[in-house]
């Protein structure tokens, strides 16, 4: 049964911007002779990563909604400069926009059932009549649109 990470996106202004650290990090890697894969520490490993490794995402919070998620392709145990256990979630590189869903602020990361996440996005899906999708999507939680 396939499960998927939520996570806050702390400090980060838009989608846009997160492409950009995520391509700076990218960068980074390559800089320092090391393979160009998209690595996101956590303190903590996940105990259910079998089922994260099975077609689960990591879906970002950016300015109270998610708006976008990464497949994550694997789950690596290790150990941070420091000598403690951490988590290292090894992300597609690929942002996937989803449906906006308004999310209350919470520390570290938290499961999300694959009947609660929200729907992918197509391309065009930009706006919907004419409205801006923040907005359509205050409507929709305030149950006026």
């Amino acid at each position: 049964m396939t499960v998927h990470l939520i996570k806050m996106a702390v400090g980060v202004g838009d989608v846009p911007h997160l492409a950009r650290i995520q391509a700076g990090r990218l960068r980074q890697a390559r800089e320092r002779g090391e393979a160009a894969v998209l690595r996101h520490y956590t303190r903590h490993t996940p105990r259910r990563s079998a089922e994260l490794t099975d077609g689960g995402s990591l879906y970002w919070v950016i300015k109270g909604f998610v708006r976008v998620r990464q497949e994550i392709r694997a789950v690596e145990r290790g150990v941070n400069a420091e000598g403690r256990p951490s988590c290292a979630l090894v992300l597609d590189p690929d942002l996937v926009r989803t449906s906006l869903q308004a999310c209350r602020p919470f520390q570290g990361w938290r499961y999300l059932g694959a009947e609660n996440a929200p729907a992918d996005l197509s391309p065009l899906a930009e706006e919907t009549d004419g409205v801006p999708r923040e907005l359509a999507a205050e409507l929709r939680h305030l149950g006026l649109l």
